[in-house]
This record gives C-alpha cells, structure tokens and sequence, in this order.
C-alpha cells in the first residue's frame, strides 16, 4: 500500500480545535464573499472547509453565529492591521498615511473579508451591521487621535478636540468608498491610494487646525 493510500482523507484528520476553527472560518468567509448571507449554504461551507456540517454546527454553532463570527474575526484583523502601519513615533500626518497604506494592503490582501466587511454585513443589516458600526467606531475614534495630536502639537488642541471626531468619521467613509472602488482598479497601488486620499482630507485638516477655515461668502 502506498504513503499516499495510507494517508487518511482531509476530513478524517484530527487537528487540534483551534486550527480546524480557523479552516472553518475561512472557508466561510470565502463562501459569504461569493454567495452572500442568504445564498450561502453549511454544504458549500462545509465542502471548501474539507469538514462535515455536524462539525460546523459543534465548533461554530449555527449559520447565523458563524456568519457573526466571520465579522468579528476580519473586523479585528483588519483594525490590528491598520493599528500595526500606525507608528507612533512620527509626525500625525505620516501615522494617518502608513494606517491608511496598512487598510489598502489588507482589502487588497483580503479581498474576500472586506467584501464580508463592507458590502455584505452591511446588506443583511441588523446585528451585522452593528458589528460593522461598531469596527468603524473604533477607526474613527483612531484617527481622531490623530487629528487631536496635531491640534495640540499647534496649540489648538481646543478646535481639534471640537473637529476631530467628525472629520474623522469623514475620512473612514472615504477610505472605504475608495477601497470599494479599488476592487475593480487594482492596478492602482496602496501607496497612491493613500497619497489621494491624504491630498484631498489632510490638506483641509490642517488648515483646521492652523485655525484656517473656509466660511461661506455673505
């Protein structure tokens, strides 16, 4: 009998239950990016996975929860990541770019978790949604820091602090649009992407915080 008849097949393997969750999550992952929520199904999961459905239901628990699961483990990777580019040592303006560099590498990386992330979750709506409102929250309130430390850095701590959280909400929405948009222009680097996006928000904030601000004429 050869090694090869002697191995046992893929599904009859035992690995140790961390692994084999994260075999299960990442088909899952790849399923609900092609299929969507509704039209993905435990078989397809389950086939892409190389486990059985009972399997599925006992590590993971329902469809549901698994889909939960799904959100929450991209959404943390995809923050650890663009936390991971921020480096603290430099000026604000060179932090936001290298996190906004650090979120291109990861929907270009992970195509199939920021498709979950930002068009899937976020059509099934509910507590999916939530999920997401809660990631970028938590992106926002990153990036007004930033916002906050160049305020102070010129003495206008006060008017960043009264700014910051609602420019930093504009700047998530727009680095999201722009990833959604660079799925189908990839040819385009995460470099560029970070330039554009700094050119068209941190000019305007740090007029902001040089006290600079346009007013609309009387």
């Amino acid at each position: 009998m050869t090694e090869q008849a002697q191995r046992p097949p893929e599904r009859a393997r035992r690995l140790p239950r961390a692994v084999r969750e994260r075999q299960i999550l990442d088909a899952a992952v790849e399923v609900f990016s092609r299929y969507g929520y509704h039209s993905a199904s435990m078989d397809e999961i389950s086939e892409v996975a190389g486990v059985s459905k009972p399997m599925i239901y006992t590590y993971l628990g329902s469809k549901e929860d698994l889909f939960t699961k799904c959100i929450r483990r991209e959404a943390t990777r995809l923050l650890e990541a663009i936390q991971g580019g921020v480096r603290p040592e430099l000026a604000p303006d060179m932090q936001l770019w290298h996190g906004l560099r650090s979120f291109y590498k990861f929907v270009a990386e992970y195509r199939d978790s920021w498709t979950v992330l930002h068009r899937q979750a976020l059509t099934v709506g509910g507590e999916f949604a939530a999920e997401i409102t809660a990631m970028r929250t938590r992106a926002i309130e990153l990036v007004a820091a930033l916002v906050v430390s160049a305020g102070t850095r010129k003495g206008l701590g006060e008017q960043a602090e009264f700014s910051g959280e609602g420019m930093a909400a504009a700047l998530v929405g727009a680095a999201e649009s722009l990833a959604d948009w660079w799925l189908d222009h990839s040819d385009v680097s995460d470099g560029v992407l970070a330039s554009w996006l700094m050119n068209l928000i941190w000019l305007g904030f740090n007029d902001l915080v040089e006290g600079d601000v346009w007013k609309p004429a009387q």
